[in-house]
């Protein structure tokens, strides 16, 4: 279900809260479909069950799953309103990401070879 590179530069509950984000915007995961406890998650992936916790706490926090005390965490419905301010929200950061990226020296030929890199990257993931 989750592949994690330990030797990755890229902490293992942003990798989590990624994959985790990936299927669920891609309907891996249905909504209110409940996620695997912390702890059975934690010994699954034999990482220590804090990581999985702040992991889910991220999420809760942008709003892709909800927690139920008692009975765990499950797949929030996102509303295609609540997308589009959260797009928005992206769009921004990453309009300022590239005029300081042009501002730093980067061409916008690089730039246009690394959009079509990540989603090529993409396209082959869902072919998986």
């Amino acid at each position: 279900m989750f592949k994690l590179d330990t030797r990755s530069r890229v902490a293992i509950y942003e990798q989590l809260v990624e994959q985790l984000k990936t299927m669920i915007i891609r309907e891996v995961l249905q909504k209110d479909e409940k996620l695997p406890s912390v702890r059975n998650l934690a010994q699954e992936l034999t990482i220590n069950p804090n990581t999985i916790q702040k992991a889910y706490r991220e999420l809760e926090i942008e709003g892709f799953i909800y927690t139920i005390p008692g009975k765990g965490s499950f797949v929030s419905h996102l509303e295609k309103d609540a997308n589009e301010e959260q797009l928005a929200s992206l769009r921004q950061d990453i309009e300022k990401k590239i005029k300081e990226y042009l501002f730093l020296g980067g061409s916008k030929q690089e730039l246009m070879d690394w959009l079509k890199d990540v989603d090529e990257k993409e396209r082959g993931r869902e072919n998986d």
